[in-house]
């Protein structure tokens, strides 16, 4: 199994960028495919990019695509998140998760969830 803690939410501004990073414990970091989730107040919790197990697959919702990067790092167990020219409707509370990559390359999620960071973005 594999535990995970999230940091480097925070406010920006209309426009700016921020670094999200989530670290991993557990020696099976590298068996599993990771991804950014995030949840904003009244919604549904949605999935917006996920990266495969050795980091050369990646995948972007629509609605960040061009604006974020996810990347990982299986020596040091970690997954980050690159949000550039983020958005008033990317402020959400944002959740690592530990998952696989399913048929016709969809990412199936696992119950492996960090605590979540809230990011905010002011207009």
């Amino acid at each position: 199994q594999v535990q995970l803690a999230e940091s480097g939410g925070g406010l920006v501004q209309t426009g700016g960028s921020l670094r999200l990073s989530c670290t991993a414990s557990g020696r099976t970091f590298s068996n599993y495919a990771l991804a950014w989730f995030r949840q904003a107040p009244g919604k549904e919790r949605e999935l917006v990019a996920w990266v495969n197990w050795n980091g050369e697959g990646t995948y972007y919702a629509d609605s960040v695509k061009g604006r974020f990067a996810i990347s990982r790092d299986n020596v040091k167990n970690l997954v980050d998140l690159q949000m550039n020219s983020v958005k008033v409707e990317d402020t959400a509370v944002y959740y690592c998760n530990a998952g696989a990559e399913a048929t016709y390359g969809t990412y199936s999620s696992y119950d492996l969830w960090g605590q979540g960071t809230q990011v905010t973005v002011s207009s």
